[in-house]
């Protein structure tokens, strides 16, 4: 034990996960400057708490090192995907057409004139028929409307949207971007993949400099308030997103922290590579440029994927990357200078390229991780871990848009024995790969709490009613934290995650022990306490004594 000494905030509690065994202790945690300086059991408290600046007692309530997010969009999901209606989870198209109607009939716009925006829209909706803007007959007829599905990877435009934007269907598009067409040749109204979406998007109203700001500002404090430290930004999807960050930290500092790892999109030049590796280490006080997104695929659901074989449709057969040897590459150039990688990929024959391509990469220390990993086989789950290479997954995309019975969109695009290798955490964890967890919001919600407890059932969190998905994938309770916290570190090939003396005092304090508490119950645990770079960012029903006055 450290010899007490001025502090500037130490922290009471029964409950603290302490070192690489989340060994649950009861005693104190000391602060200073940003560090943990101390920790130890309840007897060697008072001792401390006697040269605190400040002391909070949180009593029974649960301190685990603080919960970072793998996978986010907060800027370019904020601007340009959850805008207006959120259809998450409605999975009927007469649900979907009744919001719709609600929502245009309660929105002050002109009609033919002003554009209507929802998001988050599951195909599950359309059936075993085409995607199309059918879906607005009757209740938008006229109306220029622009829906984001859920997976951001595509996108619902009506008919009058559609002309405005002079689409045909006839636009040739870089990697698998394609417009959809009907049997006629006359667009559908659908827009697969960004090439495609950029097409309407490019006429689209924004909404402002500070507008965007403000929306930042409030989704990263309700982040914070779910219990996360932290979060990795996987894009540079807005031009002025550092403009936008600089403005934020201008009115005080960040509710969490943003490692940011800029993506470079299919077909990027020499130039586009420099110039991405001229960003890293660009910082503010509570972000930082780190790392590089790439994106091998699009996605099952939209049969933009990139699969050995084809899904039920006849697609998923390409790669974004035309030459798929550009992205090995892009990836080679960024291994040499020491910069980590993430990259985008969820079709098997998309995983396997990029693990080979991983796996070729000469040993430096430099770290890559492979993003979702949605259905693969044996032989490609052995080239992940033969390669050496981290993973990131999200639970809840397969708690919330698959289901056991093969019934959603997704599995029957894969059929039965490619559904049946959902989203294999267990199995990449009993193999010793890294598995960090995320939400890739606005893909999915955010809330730790739901998807630390949806990785233990493989089903909605408090629905215990629902099929789970796959179950012997199910994660323990301590490898679903890990993957919050430590798992989280090695993926990106830093240390931390760990609450020990030396360590950053990221914290969140619950009101429930994770390790211990049912999952459904964990979900709705509250978040007493979060704390970033030892300041307290959120704090609810929790005792402060100020200037060493200890409780």
């Amino acid at each position: 034990m450290n010899t007490p000494q001025p502090t500037d905030t130490v922290i009471l509690s029964s409950s603290i996960l302490h070192g690489d065994d989340l060994q649950e202790v009861a005693g104190f945690i000391a602060i200073a400057d940003g560090r943990i300086t101390a920790i130890g059991p309840s007897k060697d408290a008072p001792a401390w708490t006697g040269h605190a600046g400040c002391v909070i007692d949180v009593g029974d309530a649960t301190i685990t090192p603080g919960l970072i997010d793998a996978h986010i969009h907060p800027i370019l999901g904020g601007a340009t995907i959850a805008r207006g209606l959120d259809l998450s989870g409605i999975a009927e198209a007469g649900a979907v057409r009744a919001a719709l109607a609600r929502y245009a009939a309660a929105t002050p716009h002109r009609p033919g004139q002003d554009w209507l925006f929802a998001w988050g829209l599951d195909p599950v909706i359309f059936g075993g028929s085409v995607f199309s803007n059918g879906l607005f007959h009757g209740i938008l007829d006229g109306e220029l409307v622009f829906i984001t599905l859920f997976d951001a990877h595509a996108a619902l435009v009506s008919d009058a949207g559609i002309r405005l934007a002079g689409v045909t269907g006839q636009e040739q598009l870089d990697g698998s971007a394609y417009v959809g067409i009907d049997d006629r040749g006359k667009p559908t109204g659908m827009l697969y993949e960004m090439a495609a979406m950029d097409l309407v998007r490019a006429i689209l109203p924004e909404l402002s400099f500070e507008e965007r700001v403000d929306e930042l500002e409030r989704l990263l404090h309700r982040m914070a308030e779910s219990g996360l430290v932290a979060g990795q930004m996987l894009d540079f999807g807005q031009p002025d997103s550092l403009e936008v960050l600089e403005a934020l930290e201008e009115r005080g500092d960040l509710a969490i922290r943003l490692r940011i790892s800029p993506w470079i999109m299919p077909g990027a030049a020499r130039g586009d590579l420099d110039a991405m590796l001229a960003l890293q280490g660009r910082h503010g006080r509570r972000w930082h440029v780190r790392g590089i997104k790439l994106m091998m695929d699009g996605t099952i659901d939209n049969g933009t994927a990139w699969l050995f074989d084809p899904d039920t449709h006849g697609e998923s057969l390409h790669p974004l990357w035309r030459q798929p040897e550009e992205l090995a590459a892009a990836m080679r150039f960024f291994h040499e200078n020491g910069i980590p990688t993430a990259t985008h990929a969820i079709g098997d024959k998309a995983v396997a390229f990029v693990a080979k391509t991983i796996g070729a990469l000469p040993p430096n220390g430099t770290v890559h991780r492979i993003e979702h990993i949605e259905s693969i086989p044996d032989p490609v789950l052995k080239e992940i871990i033969d390669a050496g290479a981290t993973t990131s997954l999200q639970p809840t995309h397969c708690a919330l848009y698959s289901r056991a019975d093969h019934a959603d969109n997704w599995s029957r695009r894969l059929g039965t024995e490619r559904a049946n290798h959902a989203w294999r955490t267990r199995d990449l964890r009993d193999a010793g790969a890294v598995v960090a967890l995320g939400s890739d919001w606005p893909i999915a919600p955010f809330d730790p709490r739901g998807i630390i407890a949806a990785a233990q059932t493989r089903r909605p969190a408090g629905r215990p009613d629902v099929e789970p998905v796959q179950p012997q994938q199910a994660l323990s309770a301590r490898a679903a934290l890990e993957g919050y916290t430590s798992q989280y570190w090695q993926s990106v090939g830093e240390k931390g995650g760990v609450l020990e003396v030396g360590a950053r005092a990221d914290l969140t304090v619950l009101g429930c022990n994770p390790l211990t508490t049912n999952p459904d119950e964990f979900a709705h645990a509250p978040v007493i306490l979060t704390m970033v770079d030892g300041e307290v960012v959120v704090e609810q029903q929790v005792a402060v004594a100020e200037a060493g006055s200890a409780r």
